[in-house]
């Protein structure tokens, strides 16, 4: 496993410089499509986890459209959500965080940089779109791939980012181990199945769900596990796609809800403008944006109106309160004594 893991790092290397040299040559992300949001008499720095740039890069002109967002520039930092959660906690400037999972942005509340209230300062404790976590696989399903047992297949190559870094590979664990356990109530069964995938399948350690997709794209894997909207993004890209690099998606029978929170720092230098763009992110016009860039809106009007954007049928839809709270699944399960942070490190050293 040591060996393997060692050839993932390498691996992960070279995606993290190709995505790099594309997003180099694609432009800042101060222009998405070409449209500058950097001017302005104010300014919000937004720091987020990799993947709700395709979000954004819709949302944050729409905003700048409106009474509210008019004369506000943004800068944007995107990444691995727990390194991005680091960075702010040691002084990264940002007004704005969008974290993949809560605890990155608890951790800026015991640094003293995000109010202890955050997730009531917003609708839906602070959650303004997410998402379900779907099994990609290569165009044609060539390995029969419908349900989390499939995963355990003799030699499938199972693609997932590092729990240590990306809040995207926690979620991706939490939907096999919630189905496995029956929510929790036979965890022996979901840290079994967990330490299979982890052993005998997963080869590819990401630190982000981006390079993760991109290590899909790529070629690397026989199966990603993701975001839904990643699965979306990529099967748009179908049409222009290479035969070998294209892709469809399953939603396994049962499987978790994914919640991405914000929050305004209250370090910031223009508060009112942190909290006007936070609250247009929940407004309709951002709710159709989202769903439009694959992301499951939180307006239950938007959800309906949305709904045929997201096929496929869920039988069961675990959540973070299924299994305790985030407080509870950090500690037991990937804090520096969890169980699956122990099942990594067991596995690095073998």
């Amino acid at each position: 496993m040591r060996q393997r893991l060692r050839q993932a790092s390498a691996l992960a290397l070279v995606v993290t410089l190709a995505a790099v040299l594309t997003a180099c040559g694609g432009g800042s992300t101060d222009t998405p499509g070409g449209v500058d949001i950097s001017s302005g008499d104010r300014h919000v720095n937004l720091v987020a986890y990799a993947v709700p740039k395709t979000g954004y890069d819709s949302v944050i002109p729409a905003f700048r459209e409106t009474p509210q967002g008019h004369g506000i520039g943004f800068s944007q930092s995107y990444g691995a959500s727990g390194d991005q959660s680091r960075k702010v906690a040691r002084g990264l400037p940002a007004d704005v965080v969008n974290f993949s999972v809560a605890p990155d942005i608890t951790r800026l509340v015991k640094a003293g940089v995000v109010d202890q209230d955050w997730a009531q300062q917003a609708p839906n404790d602070s959650v303004p779109f997410g998402s379900v976590v779907a099994l990609v696989v290569r165009a044609g399903n060539p390995k029969n791939i419908h349900d989390w047992s499939d995963l355990l297949q003799p030699g499938i190559s199972v693609v997932t980012p590092n729990p240590g870094s990306s809040g995207a590979a926690k979620w991706n664990l939490l939907a096999p181990y919630a189905a496995a356990s029956a929510g929790g109530t036979s965890p022996a069964a979901g840290l079994d199945y967990v330490r299979q995938l982890v052993r005998d399948h997963v080869q590819v350690l990401p630190k982000s769900g981006r390079e993760a997709t991109t290590a899909f794209e790529q070629g690397q894997g026989d199966v990603l596990i993701s975001y839904e909207n990643e699965a979306i993004m990529l099967s748009r890209h179908n049409a222009s796609a290479p035969a070998e690099q294209r892709v469809e998606y399953v939603l396994p029978p049962q499987t978790f809800k994914i919640e991405n929170p914000v929050a305004v720092v209250n370090t910031s230098q223009d508060k009112a403008a942190a909290r006007s763009f936070i609250d247009f992110l929940f407004t309709s016009e951002a709710q159709r944006l989202w769903a439009q860039a694959g992301f499951r809106p939180v307006d239950p009007a938007v959800i309906a109106e949305t709904a045929g954007l997201f096929p496929g049928h869920i039988d069961r839809l675990w959540t973070v309160d299924d299994l305790g709270g985030w407080p509870l699944i950090d500690t037991t399960l990937f804090g520096p004594n969890g169980a699956i942070s122990t099942i990594y490190d067991e596995e690095s050293r073998r």
